[in-house]
């Protein structure tokens, strides 16, 4: 073999190399293609317009496994821009990816845009919802479940079968009559009912119209299934159980817990867990399956609730009588308290990695920054109503992407002086968000001095919630805090007038949504962002490139180009083995000339 011929199959491999991408090496892709479009539904008897992925409603779940790449090809066909958020996925280095309006620009309708990014580390359950134009109020949500690998031992037996669930609270109005209600500086009042896997409640009593679909679950008697539940709704923090059945909790948005049997539990807007759930009643009957308001009037809340149906294969009758009952705890605020903070991270467990969950001994690790976030009843800031952190109500109009604002020395994008504590002065609409340090270690204080119980949501990172109580955060607080295993979580729950601490290590370079998920309150700007940046990164190791595929918007919008129609994702996955293909060929055409 001449010279030449060596050297050509060597260029050949190097280009195979090349055109496999620039991918997470060794680790398997799933592609997806999501088609968000309007589907009229009649969830709660009353036909009206929703969002369907797919032309389902909810959508599709997806299904991964640890570290698997992600392509999902998000097609818009919408009337308004639109973008998707995976809440509780940590984008490792990767903020390009969030799908919030501060780190990616909207897509637009008709148009098609694809998110490629990795479940580095994960494991859990998830969800994907629409993070713009209070859309999630008409659905385009769906489970998200990221599978351990199998060299992983689960921290108890296999179940014999996985069922996601999706609970929230749910409104007969258009999301934009209900987007159009804030505008006006209206409250969005009760809502019309709660959808559990988007269907309405069983007939349980007269206080259910006829006409409505309810979901049933099917399983068999003696098996244990692992039930995922999240909850997708608009504010509405809902208890759950399962008629005479008891939920041993293992996980809560991906770190596996202590397990302790609960016959109902508070489920926050934006939570997710995962129960292990046996069928060990005799099947005279069909069960209930109950999603339910909590601190509310519950009297006058009543047909705000979400009932399915719990079916044996041997139930020889139908559900009937009262509901299970909800905890009754209207003078005992302590009860919800106390069982948020049951929720313990089972240290001796294996998450996504082999090593211990309780390996990271983050409480012995010297906090580096305090930040205490009070939120408050929105106020009129400049004739409009608003919500805020610390007195900032964040502006998110035409905003040009931090990062990307960052990549083209756009000045005036963003300002770095959001305040570490409550301002003491006017309330004022900004783009004020948190300068924090790579690899910093820093305490937030969520203060809740508004009248309603709200979740707060933090993208990029689980943290550690290490206190919870009710009255005013004062640093003795400090000597409550669980210093050994506390839950890691990436959404928590706030009492009304009361205060939430969590520790966060800041090893996620980019820059990263803080929100309150009560869509009301996020809408009308209860959220900030905080940038993280390595300056030793001059090879891009700890943050990964802007993705050629991003979009402009803002100061930046007369930099987009018209869209040339995505590949579909299913020939991605084809370009993306031949390419595979071509390498392997190259390399094993070297090896053989070279032999």
């Amino acid at each position: 073999m001449s010279l030449s011929s060596c050297t050509l199959l060597l260029l050949l491999f190097q280009i195979g190399l090349l055109l496999c991408g620039f991918c997470f090496a060794g680790d398997p892709t799933a592609s997806y293609e999501l088609e968000f479009s309007y589907i009229t539904a009649s969830p709660l008897g009353v036909p009206q317009q929703v969002i369907a992925v797919n032309g389902k409603f909810p959508g599709p779940t997806l299904n991964v496994t640890t570290n698997y790449n992600v392509v999902v090809n998000v097609k818009n066909r919408l009337d308004e821009s639109l973008l998707i958020t995976w809440p509780g996925i940590e984008m490792r280095r990767s903020s390009w990816q969030d799908g919030v309006l501060g780190t990616n620009c909207p897509i637009p309708s008709k148009w098609n845009w694809t998110y490629h990014f990795q479940v580095k580390d994960q494991i859990g359950s998830y969800h994907y919802v629409p993070s713009t134009n209070f859309q999630r109020a008409a659905g385009g949500f769906g489970g998200f479940v990221v599978t351990n690998r199998k060299v992983i031992a689960l921290p108890f037996d296999t179940p014999d079968g996985d069922i996601v669930i999706t609970i929230g609270d749910w409104y007969t109005r258009n999301h934009s009559d209900l987007r159009a209600s804030l505008d006006n500086g209206e409250e969005l009042g009760m809502p019309d009912g709660v959808l559990i896997n988007g269907k309405g409640p069983f007939k349980y009593s007269s206080v259910v119209p006829d006409g409505i679909n309810h979901t049933t679950l099917n399983v068999d008697p003696g098996k244990t299934y692992r039930i995922r539940v999240i909850n997708v709704g608009v504010s509405t923090c809902l208890n759950f159980r399962i008629q005479s059945h008891n939920l041993l909790l293992a996980e809560a948005e991906g770190h596996y817990t202590s397990q302790q049997n609960y016959t109902s539990f508070d489920i926050h807007v934006g939570q997710s867990y995962s129960f292990l759930v046996t069928m060990d009643q005799n099947a005279s009957s069909d069960f209930y399956i109950v999603a339910s308001p909590r601190f509310v009037n519950e009297s006058v809340w009543q047909r705000v609730t979400g009932v399915a149906i719990l079916h044996y294969s041997n139930s020889k009758g139908h559900a009937s009588g009262p509901l299970p009952d909800a905890p009754n705890d209207v003078y005992d605020h302590s009860f919800a308290l106390n069982q948020a903070m049951s929720v313990r991270m089972n240290n001796s467990a294996s998450g996504a990695r082999p090593n211990p969950q309780g390996s990271f001994h983050y409480g012995s690790i010297n906090v580096t920054n305090t930040y205490a976030l009070r939120s408050a009843p929105p106020v009129m800031i400049n004739g409009t109503r608003r919500a805020a952190f610390n007195g900032v109500s964040f502006a998110n109009p035409k905003i040009t992407p931090v990062r990307l604002a960052d990549s083209h020395n756009v000045k005036g994008a963003y300002k770095l002086n959001f305040p570490k504590t409550p301002l003491d002065e006017p309330p004022r609409i900004a783009r004020s968000i948190i300068n924090e340090t790579y690899k910093g270690f820093v305490e937030i204080i969520l203060q809740n001095n508004d009248t309603v119980v709200q979740s707060f949501h933090m993208d990029g990172y689980s943290f550690f919630v290490v206190g919870m109580a009710y009255g005013n955060w004062t640093e003795d607080s400090r000597g409550s805090y669980n210093r050994w295993d506390a839950i890691s979580r990436s959404t928590t729950q706030v009492f009304p007038g009361g205060w939430t601490a969590i520790l966060v290590y800041l090893d996620n370079v980019g820059a990263w949504n803080l929100r309150t998920v009560n869509l009301d309150r996020w809408y009308l700007g209860q959220e900030t962002y905080i940038r993280i940046v390595n300056p030793e990164d001059h090879e891009q190791k700890t943050e990964l490139p802007m993705p050629d595929n991003a979009l402009f918007c803002g100061a930046l919008g007369h930099l987009q180009r018209p869209q040339k129609q995505l590949s579909s994702a299913g020939s991605t996955i084809q370009e993306q083995s031949k390419s595979s293909y071509f390498m392997q060929v190259a390399f094993a055409a070297v090896v053989y000339m070279m032999i």
